[in-house]
Order: structure tokens, then C-alpha cells, then sequence
């Protein structure tokens, strides 16, 4: 699994292996500098003790200065491009996951929870930014230190080095015990701010809800609770690093104490001089840097696992509904012809069939109302028309085309379709209208808005159709919102429009205009109206009465009147409603 995680990393680096390679060299030129800086000032000191000049003193350190500069410009270097790459890959898997959200179905957003998916794709993003930028440069800038540094620190003297660096294994012993436990800290804590993540999402957009039912203070401990939980996880998470960075800090720092008290005897016997001395120090302190980061390194190495992990789990899955790889085009003109043979349907995990050998022919052009109790199945043939839902293939065809074997984006342009959430994106009314075409401009717009009603109340709105309808339409009314919505799928004139109870908001005689506008006319749509209605159903060229997921009655409304059965029993009880009301 570890490798597999390397892999990942070193899959969204491969695009930038330039820059990558261009700041992980001038890493090495920055430590290999710095290792000269110290034999630099070792030979100077060495040369000093036998013949002192000041002009010499001076000059030293103006070559010494100058290196330093340089170094310091390389490592700025270094880092703009390392930390850079990090960027690029944070937009790129940004993108990705983004990209791979769109392919997929909406019941994978109904199983997993929006908040989560966000803080993926952001907060588990930065995760790995900070891996791919700061533990690789801090990994390669150890390898160097260590590789280029401890070499010549042997050459200087055998014993005194080992003895220097006696207390780093200790260290790895250490940062291995902790690893395990950080892993699972920092998955914990993602977790918990995915739940909180999710829960301020739902709150924010049930805020009405929330001030309507007045559970404010239950929404308050509710989150008290999950922010305390991530509190606790943050908590344990910092006890375990800030008790592992300080023991490996100063087990680094133990070193240099070794190196002085040691060095120091060593000069009084003559086994090395000052100049040895002093430049052992410097590269020992060289270590200590990149020796005390390396438990910061192991941090991010564990965050950004955790991160891979949980980004991976996105891109694993699989759309089921996407286009085959002989995926047929539609072939136009397109007429609008459905039929049905045996189309079933269960949901995942549910035991119940949604759908139940559902049959049925509907002509282009005709305009077939659904009726039905709640839970009859309307919804889920609506949302299987346009491939919304895994049917099987073989059950549902447009103009004779088995739409499973459809592209996608050809079956999804011959339908319009308005669900019974009316959504609308926090945008001017004008934008939402022109969504599925956002080209459009003008006279078109306002011929949509019109055959949906909604024209003269546009015209009565502050800036008309460039008022911001709010997040989710929340600005204007039930009615409003489906109208408008509405108008969007009119403005695409596609050859089919299925009406999911999208006019349940409008009153009956409003709803009655709107689908006579739609029947009327030389170019007919096809028009699936699923309603609560009953007398605006009633008006269509005919009705599917469903119950349990199977069309039990198919008819005119008069016919259907004849017949005992589901559809007189529903219009009964809403004739007997609107007596009450």
C-alpha cells in the first residue's frame, strides 16, 4: 500500500518532472556550497594561526559573503520551483476530482455526503500540496546534506563524527514509533472535519427550515458536538507531534554537545586543529537542521497519505452510467417516440422494486400525464427516461434507439427534463433561464419565460432578468422558481420535456395554460407531465395511473372516468379537497 501511495505521488508529479529536477539540482548546488563554506573557514583559520593579517581576514570574508549570497539566491531557487510544482499538481487534482465528480451519477452524491466531497477536494488537496513542496524538498535537501556532508566530516576525523552522529539512529527508532499512531490521528481528524464540513453545507442551505421549526440552539449543540470531536482529534494529533518534533530536535542538538565536549580534548592533545574543529561544528549544525525536519516531513508524509487515500477513493470509482464504446448517435430529425417494454428497476440495497414491468408506446408529439399516491414509481420512471438511473438495457427506447446504447450527451439533448426540485444556481434570473444554451440573448429568452408563465412577474423584479435570484432560488417563490425553471428546459426545444410535479408550486388554472400552451402548436413536443393535479391532468391526449411502481390504468380522462378503479378514487379525493378548502 506504501508503494502504491509513492506511485500516486510520483503520478501527479510526472507532469513537472522539469521543474522538479531544475530545483532538486540547485538543492544540490546550495549543499554543495555549503559544504565548501566550512573548508573555506577552516583553511582560513588554520592559515591565521601561523601568519595573521587583517587584509587576508577581510578577504576571506568577502569570499565567504559572496557564497553565501549565491546559496541564498539558488535555495530561493530551489524552492519557487519545488513549491511551485506543489501548486500545479493542487490545481491539477482540483480539476481532476472536479472533472471525475461530473461523470458520475446522482446517486453516488445521494450515498456520499457534500461536505465530505468538499473537504476532498480541498482541504485533503492542500494535504498533498504541502507533501509534493515541502517533503520532497525537505527530503531531497536531507539526502544531500547527509550524502555531501558526512563524507568529509569522516575524512576530518573518523571518531569524533561517529561519535556525533551515535544519537540519529535513536532518532529514526523514535519518529517509527510515532509514524503509526500520526497516521491514524491525522485520518481521524480528517474524518471529523468532513462532518463538520457537511453539516455547516446542510445547515446553510435548510436555513430556513432551521429558523422556521426555531432549532437554532439543537443545530448549535449539534455542532458543538462535532466541533468538539474535532477539537479531541486535533488535540491528540498535536500532543503526539509536539511531543515527537522536540525529542528529535533535541537528540539532533545532543550531537553538538558531544562534538564540543569531545572536539575540545581532542584540540588540547593535537589530534586536530581548530580550523578541524570549527569546520566539524558547522557540519555538524548542518545536520541538525534537516535531521530535526525530518519529523515535520514524517507529519506531512502522513497527512498526505492519509490525503492519497481518501482522493484515490474518488477516482476509483466507476461511473455506471456512461457511454459505451459503440455508443450510437442519434439520428436526426428526432420525433419523440417512447415505449417501454418491461422496464424494472430496484434501487441499491432497497428490497422492493421501484419499477415493476412497466410497459407502455407514447407517439411523438402526444402529451401523457402520470398520475398516482405518493411512492407509485413516477419519479423513478422520470428520472430513468434520460439515463439518470442503471436501467437495464433493452427496456427503454427513444425512436426505437435502446437508449442505454445512446451517447449520453445525445440522449440528454433530446430530452428536457424539469425535477421536482426546482433548482436554480445563485445567478440572475436571465443566466438560469439560458443554462442549457448560455449564449442566448434577448427576445428567445422572454419567448421561454412567456410560454411558462413567468414573463409578466420577471417583469415586475427590481433589474427584471438580470435580478439575482439568491442562492437556490431562495429570493422567489415555490411558483416561481418552477416556472422559471420550466422556462430553462423550454429555451432548449427539445423534442421530449418531462414535467416531474415541477408546476405541484402553481395553481391549477396556471398549470392548465402552461401545458395547453405546450400542446398547441405545428411543432408538438412530446410532453411527460407526472402531476398531483388532477385537472390539469386530466387535459392531456392521455394518463398513466401508477401504483407500486406498475401502470395499473392507461386512458383519457374520460375513459378513465368509466372505469372503477385508482384514477376515479384520486380524482374523487381532490374534487372532495378543493369542495373543503
Amino acid at each position: 500500500m506504501a508503494k502504491s501511495r509513492l506511485q500516486k505521488l510520483g503520478a501527479y508529479m510526472g507532469p513537472h518532472w522539469k521543474p522538479v529536477s531544475l530545483g532538486i539540482a540547485a538543492l544540490f548546488i546550495v549543499n554543495a556550497l555549503g559544504v565548501y563554506i566550512p573548508l573555506q573557514i577552516r583553511n582560513t583559520i588554520d592559515r591565521l594561526q601561523t601568519n595573521f593579517d587583517f587584509s587576508q581576514v577581510m578577504g576571506y570574508v568577502a569570499i565567504v559573503l559572496l557564497l553565501a549570497c549565491i546559496m541564498w539566491v539558488i535555495r530561493m531557487a530551489s524552492r519557487l520551483l519545488i513549491f511551485g510544482v506543489g501548486r500545479w499538481v493542487e490545481f491539477y487534482l482540483k480539476q481532476s476530482i472536479f472533472r471525475q465528480l461530473l461523470t458520475l451519477e446522482p446517486a453516488y452524491f445521494a450515498a456520499n455526503k457534500v461536505g465530505d466531497l468538499i473537504n476532498r477536494a480541498t482541504s485533503d488537496v492542500d494535504n498533498i500540496r504541502r507533501l509534493v513542496g515541502f517533503a520532497v524538498l525537505s527530503l531531497a535537501n536531507m539526502i544531500f546534506a547527509y550524502s555531501l556532508t558526512l563524507p568529509l566530516m569522516l575524512s576530518i576525523n573518523g571518531r569524533l563524527t561517529l561519535w556525533a552522529i551515535a544519537v540519529y539512529p535513536f532518532m529514526l527508532v523514535i519518529v517509527q514509533l510515532f509514524s503509526h499512531r500520526l497516521r491514524s490521528q491525522q485520518q481521524e481528524v480528517q474524518e471529523e472535519l468532513s462532518r463538520v464540513s457537511d453539516l455547516i453545507q446542510e445547515d446553510m442551505s435548510g436555513i430556513s427550515l432551521i429558523k422556521i421549526y426555531a432549532q437554532e440552539e439543537n443545530e448549535r449543540r449539534a455542532f458543538r458536538q462535532f466541533n468538539r470531536q474535532l477539537l479531541g482529534a486535533n488535540l491528540r494529533l498535536a500532543r503526539t507531534r509536539y511531543l515527537l518534533f522536540p525529542l528529535v530536535e533535541a537528540l539532533a542538538n545532543l550531537s553538538l554537545l558531544v562534538l564540543m565536549w569531545l572536539g575540545t580534548s581532542a584540540i588540547a592533545r593535537g589530534t586536530i586543529t581548530i580550523g578541524d574543529f570549527l569546520a566539524l561544528l558547522l557540519y555538524a549544525e548542518r545536520l541538525v537542521f534537516p535531521t530535526a525536519l525530518l519529523g515535520f516531513t514524517i507529519s506531512a508524509y502522513q497527512r498526505g497519505e492519509v490525503s492519497v487515500d481518501r482522493i484515490e477513493t474518488i477516482f476509483q470509482v466507476e461511473p455506471k452510467i456512461k457511454d459505451l464504446d459503440y455508443a450510437a448517435q442519434l439520428a436526426t430529425p428526432i420525433r419523440g417516440q417512447l415505449i417501454a417494454q418491461h422496464l424494472n428497476y430496484t434501487y441499491p440495497g432497497a428490497k422492493t422494486p421501484a419499477l415493476k414491468d412497466v410497459n407502455f408506446a407514447i407517439k411523438p408529439g402526444e402529451t401523457v400525464a402520470i398520475v398516482g399516491p405518493i411512492g407509485a414509481g413516477k419519479s423513478t420512471l422520470a428520472n430513468a427516461l434520460p439515463r439518470l438511473l442503471d436501467i437495464p438495457p433493452r427496456t427503454i427506447f427513444l425512436d426505437g434507439y435502446d437508449i442505454t446504447l445512446l451517447k449520453l450527451d445525445d440522449l440528454r439533448g433530446a430530452i428536457a427534463y424539469v425535477p421536482q426540485d426546482s433548482f436554480l444556481f445563485s445567478t440572475t434570473i436571465k443566466n438560469n433561464i439560458r443554462y442549457g444554451d448560455p449564449v442566448l440573448e434577448g427576445i428567445e429568452i422572454e419567448i421561454a419565460a412567456k410560454q411558462a408563465q413567468m414573463h409578466s412577474e420577471i417583469g415586475n423584479f427590481p433589474q427584471q432578468y438580470e435580478t439575482i435570484v439568491g442562492e437556490r432560488g431562495v429570493t422567489l417563490s415555490g411558483g416561481q422558481r418552477q416556472r422559471t425553471a420550466l422556462a430553462r428546459a423550454l429555451l432548449v426545444d427539445a423534442p421530449v420535456l418531462i414535467l416531474d410535479d415541477a408546476l405541484s408550486s402553481v395553481d391549477n388554472q396556471t398549470a392548465t395554460n402552461i401545458l395547453r400552451n405546450l400542446s398547441e402548436g405545428t411543432k408538438r413536443q412530446t410532453v411527460i407531465f407526472i402531476s398531483h393535479q388532477m385537472s390539469a391532468a386530466a387535459t392531456a391526449d392521455r394518463i398513466f395511473v401508477m401504483d407500486r411502481g406498475a401502470i395499473v390504468q392507461i386512458g383519457t380522462h374520460a375513459e378513465l372516468m368509466q372505469q372503477p378503479g385508482l384514477y376515479q378514487t384520486l380524482w374523487q379525493q381532490q374534487q372532495l379537497e378543493a369542495l373543503l378548502h
